[in-house]
């Protein structure tokens, strides 16, 4: 483990400090947690953009998409309880 110094605000860290004493850990733990969380959440929405580019790439290259109104039926469906077929990607008009 590594040692990393940070100027927290005399405000912020007796908010921290009251926090932690009441969810019964140190102040040193919850920062830590929500770094750990803060970074989790980066990383998801990362990924998840990653996914968008990506899949709107393939957009572009194939000049295929499933209308929204497609989707729409889809999800209402299985909404629904129903295991309708998934849409099928038609050719995207201009």
């Amino acid at each position: 483990m590594s040692t990393t110094t940070i100027r927290i605000p005399d405000e912020l860290k007796a908010r921290l400090s009251r926090i932690a004493e009441h969810e019964g850990t140190s102040t040193h733990g919850l920062i830590i947690e929500a770094i750990a969380e803060k970074a989790d959440a980066l990383e998801q929405r990362q990924s998840f953009y990653a996914e968008a580019e990506a899949r709107y790439a393939k957009v572009l290259q194939t000049g295929l998409a499933v209308t929204w109104e497609d989707m729409r039926e889809y999800l209402d469906a299985r909404m629904a309880g129903k295991h309708p077929p998934r849409p099928v990607p038609k050719p995207i008009s201009e």
